[in-house]
């Protein structure tokens, strides 16, 4: 009884084994193109006291 239980269990064992998946790497046959359509727009604001801004304007000759 106990040999009939060990060999199912090694048949039951030898089926699992061959239902287990396979994981396969492949390298693929065209390189691999990432196309990036992106738009960067951007805008700096200065605020400026109007007594500064005279000055700068002024003496300095700057702007």
């Amino acid at each position: 009884m106990r040999l009939r239980a060990f060999l199912v269990f090694l048949l039951l064992g030898g089926l699992n084994l061959g239902c287990t998946p396979t994981v396969q790497l492949a390298v693929p046959n065209e390189p691999i193109n990432i196309n990036l359509n992106v738009k960067i727009e951007h805008e700096i604001y200065i605020k400026v006291d109007k007594a500064l801004d005279g000055i700068i304007n002024e003496s300095s000759g700057l702007f």
